[in-house]
């Protein structure tokens, strides 16, 4: 893409979501982006999956999400469906496509999976999972650990990606919140992947 496309695309965003989403968005496309350039992948690709990762978040209401996902075709588990505030990742890969033109499916996989995570990601879907985690604007007084796993992000993938899993479960669990069954089977995966034994 030319720089005046990714102006535009910035625009179409912006447009959609409130001050404090796009400044969010800006900060993990450009998180992404320095994740990409750090392991040596393909930075417009990253860019493009930060910038779309919530391009759902803010064009309905939760308590409509299912329905829009119901009217695209777009399908979606009973867990999603009773915590419809997940929906947003789906709903944006189904936009990605179809309302921005993105073709490349694991940019669309990477914006689907970025609030839950899941098995075996790839190396974009677990920049824009990170990315979305430790982008300039969250706060240590939310994420405990958050310097650690900045830190971590451009160390290891595969670690920082079980640091962020391990953290969000065990907030959930405190938090008596229910716990994605996806999320939960990253969990595992990436525990059992570096032999972590819990």
């Amino acid at each position: 893409m030319e720089l005046k496309d990714w102006f535009e695309l910035e625009d179409k965003i912006k447009a959609v979501q409130n001050k404090e989403r796009f400044h969010h968005t800006i900060g993990v496309m450009n998180t992404a982006c320095a994740l990409a350039m750090n392991y040596g992948m393909d930075v417009q690709r990253a860019r493009m999956a930060g910038l779309l990762h919530d391009c759902a978040k803010s064009i309905v209401p939760n308590s409509e999400k299912a329905a829009l996902c119901d009217k695209y075709g777009v399908k979606y588990t009973k867990f999603e469906a009773e915590n419809p505030h997940l929906l947003h990742g789906k709903l944006g890969a189904y936009l990605a496509k179809n309302q921005y033109g993105v073709d490349d499916e694991e940019i669309c996989s990477a914006i689907s999976f970025h609030t839950t995570g899941k098995p075996d990601m790839t190396g974009l879907e677990q920049i824009v999972f990170i990315a979305d985690y430790i982008e300039p604007d969250r706060d240590y007084d939310d994420i405990p650990r958050l310097a650690e796993v900045r830190k971590m992000a451009f160390n290891d993938l595969d670690e920082c990606t079980f640091m962020i899993l391990k953290d969000t479960l065990e907030y959930l669990k405190e938090a008596k919140r229910p716990i994605d069954t996806t999320a939960n089977e990253a969990y595992e995966y990436y525990a059992k992947k570096l032999n972590k034994g819990e």
